[in-house]
């Protein structure tokens, strides 16, 4: 018996045992796709680099990379491999020129993304799932209806058992290891049988049998009519060997291409010999690198920088003998598109959140901690304050203690979580899961329930215990008004979190959170006509200051009578609650404008988010005032570092 054209005795063990389930390579319920070979013609690709104009990345590379065939792009660090990777997956392709090719036709963007899949280097999976319910939840996502439930499950165990994922089965993601981990990510992927399948750096961070269970699992991917292409960095000899294609670049130049039993006499052509026992795919890279003088030039002619497909050992040096095979394109438009509808996308999303939510139970207890630990303080600052009528002062600063409550409880853990939740959208959004209005709406009513809870217990408890009026009209409004400035914190945070990172999130929350406070209460008592105007619309913009004033008519406002004054005080001046209302300035208070300035900037908020993360996951940003000002910000930081 014989695997890869080598005898048993000569394979690795993990190489013998993943061509023994070659059998389940076509899963069921799944159709066959057509090849896709993929061709590139002088792609090149140029980034900003501030003062300095533009740094070229890829210079006029040339390519092409057939189905069947398991592709490896090689090269030293900054060479451009993973760069060549995102403009041909179609990650990053502003500021790419050239042709890239689909089957001989140039390639539709939105077809292309619909039957290639990207596995990034992170192997980033959703937290607190088995594997069997992260494979369950993105069959439901990727087939729709298109199958049954029975039908999905089944489909399911096949590739899990195909990836030697079965131990694994309902083990959390957060507790496998690196291999399966990244087996996980490659079998998520595998739902709907993409095509085309992009990998970057697959073996990072895995040791060497790892290393070769995750290739030859490509090997076997690219057997069954798929194209596989991954960049790798100093792969083994024994990985190497498994390559069937071989793409190595320079420089952001290409300095070979073809088989990698090639890669010796080739080398020797060029005026260098591969001393024995040497691994190629070292060799080449150190000898792209200028390790031995100067050779890469000559490489990069000798292959007319990718423009010769194939290389073999009878060829003489001259890039005239290279033999370009062309390649038929298919009458097929490729237009799948197996994602399911709106609605189940909501539903199945929402579903997702809640769970992890619910298993997220050192998060829940942390919160609920939390909120009693602030009951129990402002319950015990503010005890039986609401009707003396000799501590109305005390009582305005409950309400406003309130509004910080609901300001910071509600928006800084998204700005904690949600950066690193956007690198998992990136993920899914790009390999088409769902879509991002799907995604909002479900982020939207996932944290509904929550928030709603433990606001209203928190709500009733220090209402209660400060002893405020009594009145259910009272109460909801107060309720109201609170758990509407907890929406817009929230909101606030997914604005500023959707285009941060969490050290810069975690910073620029509480900065602009300092004047949002001190204009929910500026002004107060100095009377409106001494503001000036410049200041009042700065007033406006706190949306803080609308709740405070709603907070402040659910107390006092609506004709509430006046509180008693204690026996042991001579006179309380803010017993009569219109008087506090006019010291304060809210004699016009009005519990509707609360609510809907509330409102508005919830949706005000909730949209410039949504904008934000169409902006940030778009691959073309086309969006020229906001890279130009990021650009200028860059540039002055980098020049000022550099000054130091």
């Amino acid at each position: 018996m014989e695997v890869m054209g080598s005898s048993v005795d000569d394979v690795p063990l993990t190489c013998v045992s993943i061509k023994r389930r070659d059998e389940r390579k076509t899963l069921s319920y799944l159709p066959n796709r057509p090849p896709v070979d993929i061709e590139f013609t002088d792609l090149s690709y140029t980034v900003p680099q501030g003062r300095k104009g533009k740094k070229i990345i890829l210079r006029s590379v040339s390519g092409l990379f057939r189905s069947g065939q398991l592709t490896a792009i090689l090269g030293p660090s900054g060479a451009g491999k993973s760069t060549l990777l995102n403009v041909l997956a179609g990650y990053r392709y502003a500021g790419a020129t050239g042709s890239v090719l689909v089957n001989g036709q140039p390639r539709n963007m939105v077809q292309f993304q619909k039957m290639s899949r990207y596995i990034m280097q992170q192997d980033l999976v959703q937290p607190h799932l088995s594997v069997h319910e992260a494979m369950r939840i993105a069959a439901d996502l990727k087939l729709g209806s298109e199958l049954t439930k029975k039908q999905k499950l089944t489909l399911v165990d096949e590739i899990i058992e195909m990836l030697l994922l079965v131990k694994a089965k309902n083990t959390k993601t957060s507790r496998l290891s690196g291999g399966e981990r990244k087996r996980l990510s490659i079998a998520l992927e595998l739902i709907n049988n993409p095509p085309v399948i992009f990998l970057d750096e697959p073996t990072t961070g895995l040791d060497d049998l790892s290393s070769s269970q995750c290739i030859s699992l490509l090997k076997m991917l690219a057997q069954g009519g798929r194209t596989v292409i991954c960049s790798v960095h100093t792969p083994s000899a024994k990985l190497f060997a498994m390559f069937d294609h071989v793409y190595v670049v320079a420089a952001g130049q290409c300095v070979f291409q073809g088989s990698g039993a090639d890669i010796v006499p080739f080398l020797y052509t060029v005026g260098i010999e591969c001393p024995t026992h040497y691994n190629p795919a070292d060799f080449v890279i150190e000898v792209s690198s200028g390790e031995y003088g100067d050779f890469l030039e000559k490489m990069v002619a000798a292959v007319d920088n990718g423009h010769c497909y194939c290389w073999s050992q009878r060829y003489t040096g001259s890039a005239s003998h290279c033999k370009i095979e062309a390649n038929d394109p298919t009458e097929d438009d490729h237009k799948l598109d197996f994602s399911s509808s709106c609605w189940q996308q909501i539903r199945t999303l929402t579903c997702r959140m809640l769970l992890q939510m619910y298993r997220d139970r050192s998060y829940l207890y942390l919160q609920g901690l939390m909120y009693l630990f602030l009951i129990f303080i402002i319950g015990s600052l503010y005890y039986n304050m609401g009707f003396d009528g000799a501590k109305q002062l005390y009582n305005f600063g409950f309400c406003y203690t309130c509004i910080i409550v609901f300001l910071y409880l509600p928006m800084l853990p998204v700005l904690l979580h949600f950066p690193s939740e956007v690198q998992l959208l990136k993920r899914e959004h790009f390999n088409r899961w769902y879509s991002l209005r799907a995604y909002f709406c479900a982020l939207s009513i996932a944290k509904l329930p929550l928030q709603i809870f433990i606001g209203t217990v928190y709500v009733c408890s220090v209402y209660w215990i400060s002893n405020q009026p009594l009145e259910l009209a009272r109460l909801c409004q107060f309720l109201v008004i609170c758990l509407l400035i907890g929406f817009v914190s929230e909101n606030l945070g997914l604005t500023i979190s959707s285009r941060l990172d969490i050290v810069n999130s975690i910073f620029i929350g509480p900065v602009l959170s300092v004047p949002l406070m001190l204009f929910a209460v500026y002004g107060m008592g100095a009377g409106t006509t001494s503001i000036p105007i410049y200041m009042r619309v700065l007033m406006c913009l706190s949306y803080l200051r609308f709740g405070f004033e709603g907070l402040m008519y659910a107390v006092y406002g609506n004709d509430r009578s006046m509180m008693p004054c204690p026996p042991e005080e001579i006179y309380c001046h803010f017993r009569s609650p219109k008087t506090l209302l006019l010291e304060t300035g809210m004699e016009n208070s009005n519990i509707w404008v609360a609510v809907l300035a509330l409102t508005a900037y919830m949706i005000f908020f909730k949209a410039m988010s949504y904008f934000l993360l169409r902006w940030r996951l778009s691959r073309h940003r086309d969006f020229a005032a906001l890279n130009y000002v990021g650009r200028i910000i860059k540039t002055h930081f980098n020049f000022t570092q550099q000054h130091k």
